[in-house]
């Protein structure tokens, strides 16, 4: 975890490109260069990607995944989720497999993305997020464990205005701790589709939601449950590094969302101690980041 700085390795990913228009055709071919060493025929792994108006931050996404350091052939799927923008011509430009999705929706999206996947093993990932080219490698140590059927894994903000890195740094450090306690019976509150891996066939059988609110995620891990271990990989070289966005959600400062972060937790503390599974769906799990 960086205390003071963003990673020097998501400086050079971050692109200050606003449209794709002004997108080189250089970059796409240096990007394209990497995926063609890492993808193949017959994937161990697909990773799978929702996307919603991100014409730029799919760039940067699929940039980072391109970096990726593996022993076996992966598959990138990009789901383009009904989006407005150019997010279409982005992916048409990069070697990946474009799919589109009319439906509205994370679960979805997911859900047309695993059904058409390759990989024995899915990884999910955010289009607006930066991954080391440690993160399958790490995702899968844990994933190929006996009896485990899910993992996730952590991550952190990177600092804007307003969001400087040693706060950030706070917020993660309790984060992480709230996810030890919620591991113990609540897995699938920790679980989130920005960093999370399951048993390809398993995730087929129980399927996403096919609906648009907050939870798909959450929900397909609560399913898991029944057919195994859900583990937490803890590697913070794995972190996954996205904006501050969901913080900023209803305008809120720095001060403002850790004290509802905070707040929502001490409301709920004491139920992560509670081993009964609910019959109902994980829902708004992503509030939580």
């Amino acid at each position: 975890m960086m205390l003071f700085n963003n990673p020097d390795w998501v400086k050079e990913l971050n692109y200050e490109y606003e449209t794709f228009e002004q997108i080189p055709q250089s970059l796409f071919d240096s990007i394209n260069k990497d995926l063609d060493r890492i993808t193949g025929d017959n994937p161990l792994v697909t990773i799978l990607i929702a996307a919603w108006n991100e014409e730029i931050n799919i760039l940067r996404c699929v940039a980072s995944i391109a970096k990726t350091q593996f022993n076996a052939p992966i598959e990138i799927i990009v789901v383009n989720n009904n989006s407005k923008d150019k997010t279409q011509d982005t992916i048409d430009k990069l070697h990946v497999t474009g799919m589109f999705e009319l439906k509205q929706g994370c679960g979805p999206a997911r859900q047309s993305g695993q059904l058409a996947a390759k990989g024995k093993y899915v990884l999910l990932a955010d289009a607006d997020c930066f991954y080391p080219s440690c993160w399958v490698e790490e995702m899968m140590k844990v994933l190929t464990k006996k009896d485990v059927v899910c993992v996730y894994g952590r991550y952190s903000f990177l600092s804007e205005p307003g969001f400087p890195r040693w706060k950030l740094y706070i917020l993660e450090k309790m984060k992480d701790a709230i996810s030890e306690f919620r591991q113990i019976n609540r897995p699938y509150f920790n679980a989130y589709g920005l960093s999370m891996g399951y048993i390809r066939d398993l995730g087929v059988k129980i399927g996403f939601i096919n609906d648009n609110f907050w939870g798909d995620d959450g929900q397909l891990c609560l399913g898991l449950m029944k057919y195994g271990k859900i583990r937490q990989v803890r590697s913070n070289k794995a972190r996954v590094w996205t904006g501050p966005r969901t913080l900023q959600r209803g305008g809120h400062n720095f001060n403002q969302a850790l004290t509802s972060r905070i707040t929502k937790e001490m409301k709920r503390f004491f139920k992560n101690f509670n081993s009964k599974l609910p019959e109902d769906a994980v829902k708004k799990t992503a509030n939580d980041l």
